[in-house]
């Protein structure tokens, strides 16, 4: 039992009205740094109802993150809440208390049991050494007073409930053992676990591909409707906002630019900045009859161009997979031997030509990430050819490697887990420089800053840590260290699911210029169909480590053949409250897991051409219902 007399908080009787969660009045944050104290939040006010979403939308470095944080008070060390502000929380238990004053001991007690916090980077929230069953259950005994039994029994609950196929298995693995997704979701159980009276999801979906956002959106609000649990939404996302959100506000540096219901402030948004945010939004549809990809129309009104062919018309491949097949080894028993194989992708081939951007999309777990990798040999592939410029490089170790990464470069999909906590930034970017010996001291120096520019950072943040920075500013430096060696080929993985919407146009922009400029050849991983809509020449739909749809971007985008790929464009959130809930809810369908018994094969699809350059695979996938006939042919 908490006794609420030991905390200053409590000792005196606050007042809310009967539905209200949470009354925030004139909160402000400080952050000390070498350049003296930064204001990250300014005298915010906000109110949260039972049972109601607020969503907190605004740019990387807007302060909406650091309000979540404070709302749980886990901000850094060298944070503080100013006095003068007060944060009242109604508990599930109906006691009222004002979070800037309550205590450590009620605040632990409080966290998970009364409020909860889904984060933004899943790898940086859960712990590596328990496996992810354990870490839910270990919520539940704690704030549930469940035994070991029981609570194992409602995590593998949980688990079923946020989709995740083999939720027996996963049970116990590690958070290294799943895909960026599969550890979102995990996270996301955790924190729906104790039905908490306050939700707080800070970018919940930004790793989630478009069917299982709709799916994790659809649960929330049912747990939600379930508990009556009030909801804050920090999100770039505006299509997400429109889905889910009652109430929006909007911030811009740290302050309040405009609050409002949601339909109202879609329809006819008020401020400058609003409108310039519902601008920059991608959306689905918006390159129809265009062949080539387009660069995104800027808030500051600056004409995009039109739409450019970089591919050079007669040239070679540079890049040529044939029959890719990588799988994992899935040990159990005494004796720890071999009895299962997870077949993340199963006979890929396809080709990427210079000055060419080839999306591969699909949900997670598809393979898509494990393509990419396996093409920078960051996994063995057991199976398939890999050429690069002509050259054979399945085989290549060593000094032959290391000089072919200086062409191939990687954008990872956790920014956080991809920057050394220990280094500047500045050195981070540096360091493939220096490696390769493509440049030394103020060489060096005047690159990195260069760089940080065209990302949009400044040169000074090169002196900064990765933990200075929020999701969407160290996802940035990532691709700035990606760019430091010009490289011929870039397999970027969600390199723009973490940006807001502003800053994931102007860094497309920035993509579709060097792509230019340089005639650099992108193998463009994302589960954003309106980005890849965007960006692609040519699009590759995976579902279970095999391409089931490929061809040119317009074909397979105004005429998608496969009921997958429709499945996926039917589940792209619309940036628009009242169309967007017109919708009739996604189909829920299980996963199938890519895990099989040894000796138990795939079978492949064979690929049938249906227009230039558009092949799709002909069998049907679970829950996207039967297969239309192709043009010409009869269903099978």
């Amino acid at each position: 039992m908490i006794m609420h007399t030991s905390s200053p908080a409590a000792a005196r009787e606050w007042a809310l009205p009967g539905q209200r969660v949470l009354s925030v009045r004139d909160l402000s944050v400080n952050f000390a740094s070498e350049e003296g104290s930064v204001a990250a939040v300014h005298r915010l006010s906000f109110d949260v109802d039972r049972g109601e979403t607020l969503a907190i939308v605004g740019e990387s470095g807007s302060g909406k993150s650091v309000t979540s944080l404070a709302l749980m008070r886990l901000l850094a060390a060298n944070g503080q809440i100013a006095p003068g502000g007060s944060m009242l929380f109604r508990r599930r238990n109906g006691d009222v208390l004002d979070l800037a004053q309550a205590e450590q001991g009620t605040l632990r007690h409080i966290r998970g049991a009364d409020m909860a916090m889904i984060f933004q980077e899943p790898m940086t929230s859960l712990n590596p050494v328990f496996p992810v069953g354990e870490q839910i259950a270990e919520s539940l005994r704690l704030h549930q007073g469940m035994d070991h039994a029981r609570a194992r029994r409602e995590a593998l609950h949980m688990l079923e409930r946020v989709r995740i196929p083999e939720a027996k298995n996963i049970l116990n693995s590690y958070p290294h053992q799943l895909s960026g997704g599969m550890r979102q979701r995990v996270m996301i159980a955790i924190a729906l676990s104790c039905k908490p009276a306050l939700l707080i999801a800070d970018e919940p979906t930004t790793a989630l591909d478009v069917t299982i956002q709709a799916q994790i959106l659809q649960l929330i609000d049912e747990l939600q409707q379930e508990m009556q649990m009030g909801v804050i939404f920090v999100t770039h996302d505006m299509g997400v906002v429109a889905e889910i959100a009652d109430r929006v506000l909007v911030m811009h540096q740290g302050e309040k630019v405009e609050e409002g219901r949601a339909v109202p402030l879609f329809s006819a948004p008020q401020q400058p900045y609003t409108r310039a945010l519902l601008a920059a939004v991608p959306r689905l549809g918006a390159m129809a009859g265009k062949d080539f990809p387009a660069k995104f129309p800027l808030a500051n009104g600056s004409d995009s161009g039109q739409p450019q062919d970089t591919v050079p018309p007669g040239s070679e491949p540079v890049l040529r997979v044939r029959d890719l097949v990588t799988r994992f080894d899935v040990r159990s028993g005494i004796l720890n031997r071999v009895t299962r194989r997870v077949h993340a992708v199963e006979n890929v081939s396809f080709d990427l030509y210079p000055g060419e951007t080839l999306g591969l999309v699909g949900e997670s777990g598809c393979g898509k990430s494990t393509t990419g990798r396996s093409l920078l040999k960051l996994v063995d592939s057991q199976h398939g050819t890999i050429t690069f410029n002509g050259q054979t490089i399945n085989q290549l170790k060593g000094a032959a490697l290391q000089h072919l990464r200086r062409d191939i470069q990687f954008i990872f999909q956790d920014p956080f887990a991809a920057l050394d906590p220990r280094l500047t930034v500045g050195f981070s970017i540096m360091e493939p420089l220096l490696v390769h010996n493509v440049a030394r001291g103020a060489a060096a120096e005047k690159r990195v800053a260069w760089l940080l520019e065209r990302v949009g950072l400044r040169p000074e943040h090169a002196r900064r840590y990765p933990h200075e920075f929020s999701g969407g500013q160290r996802q940035r430096i990532c691709i700035a260290r990606a760019l430091a060696l010009n490289p011929k080929v870039v397999i970027a993985d969600e390199s723009v699911s973490a940006l807001d919407v502003s800053i994931q146009a102007q860094i497309v922009n920035l993509l579709l210029d060097l792509q230019r400029e340089f005639g650099i050849a992108f193998l463009f991983i994302s589960h954003d169909m309106a980005v890849v809509e965007r960006i692609c020449h040519r699009v590759a739909v995976m579902y279970l480590g095999q391409i089931v749809e490929i061809g040119p971007r317009r074909a397979v985008f105004e005429n998608p053949q496969h009921p997958y790929t429709r499945k996926l464009m039917a589940a792209v959130p619309i940036a628009d409250p009242r169309l967007a809930r017109q919708r009739p809810p996604l189909l829920v369908d299980e996963i199938p897991s890519p895990i099989r018994a040894l000796g138990d094969e795939p079978v492949t699809a064979p690929l049938v051409q249906v227009g230039p350059g558009h092949f799709v695979a002909r069998h049907p996938i679970a829950g996207a219902r039967q297969a239309v006939p192709l043009s010409g042919e009869k269903a099978t």
